[in-house]
């Protein structure tokens, strides 16, 4: 029989960003030095692991060595920490898909109480704290205030598409086209210029489908796709939308709005104000299991 002991596991996704879960509440299942960019390399490989876009830790923020670094003042308040590494096994500083699908794992799990993700939570991540919650469908949470990084371009398949530079946390390249996103090869990422971005950068490819309205009265609604660095192209990017969204609307010489954002992993609805951005959809667990000492090695 094989020996099913090993440590738990879980996958899911949030408009199909998928992710390894791995539960560690007491931050002795996976330290640093066992979760290394190797495992996480393995654990991604869609041939050869369990596949996925990414890993998310779940454990408390006091286990994590770099937590105080990232949160500063805002530690005491982040009971829980998104330790959050891209499929290439590289440190990831936000992502607004596995922040919902890590709160949705903390409130399954037993470790969050139901009513008080309702009202909100601070989740500590690299990108800094960030405030979740249970909506009335799905999770949302709030990602912060757009930042604009200044124009850039991206090159595809030998053609350049102007862009403009945001951050959420993390860095984006917004480039709205009126080419259909579906007809871009994106099997090879983007080239970039490396001085603006010397980190990486996640590039999105969008078309704004109405930039007066969208559907269930939303303001805009926009279609993208999108290549993470350090990962290719994904079914979805939470910051990503939120940063698609702040473009198309200032874009149009809007500051604030509520955009559709349609993504091949399903929809996503962005509120963008002057002063946040709030990120709301689903996220499901899709099985649980363990990981097997045979595979571990």
């Amino acid at each position: 029989m094989i020996d099913a002991s090993g440590p738990r596991v879980l996958k899911g996704h949030g408009t199909q960003n998928d992710f390894v879960v791995l539960p560690d509440p007491d931050g002795t299942v996976w330290p640093e030095d066992r979760l290394d960019a190797a495992l996480v390399r393995r654990l991604c490989d869609r041939q050869g692991g369990l596949g996925a876009d990414g890993v998310l830790r779940v454990v408390p923020s006091a286990h994590v060595p770099d937590a105080a670094g990232v949160l500063g003042d805002a530690l005491a308040d982040c009971t829980w920490f998104m330790d959050h590494r891209n499929a290439d096994g590289s440190h990831a500083e936000m992502c607004g898909n596995g922040i919902r699908l890590y709160l949705h794992v903390l409130v399954a799990e037993g470790l969050l109480d139901e009513e008080q993700a309702r009202a909100g939570v601070l989740v500590g991540t690299r990108g800094g704290p960030r405030r979740v919650g249970v909506g009335t469908d799905g999770y949302w949470v709030d990602m912060g205030a757009a930042r604009p990084l200044g124009r850039g371009e991206a090159v595809v398949a030998g053609h350049t598409y102007p862009g403009t530079g945001v951050s959420m946390g993390n860095p984006h390249l917004v480039c709205l086209t009126d080419v259909a996103v579906e007809s871009f090869d994106l099997t090879r990422a983007p080239g970039v210029d490396p001085a603006l971005f010397p980190e990486g950068v996640n590039v999105e490819l969008v078309n704004v489908l109405s930039a007066a309205e969208g559907p269930s009265g939303t303001t805009a609604h926009v279609r993208l796709r999108v290549s993470e660095r350090g990962v290719g192209e994904t079914r979805s990017c939470g910051t990503g939308a939120c940063a698609a969204a702040w473009a198309a609307l200032e874009a149009g010489g809007r500051s604030a709005g509520t955009v559709t954002v349609d993504v091949p992993g399903g929809r996503l609805a962005v509120e963008v104000t002057p002063t946040t951005t709030v990120l709301s959809g689903p996220a499901v667990v899709v099985s649980t299991g363990t990981l097997t000492r045979e595979w571990l090695g």
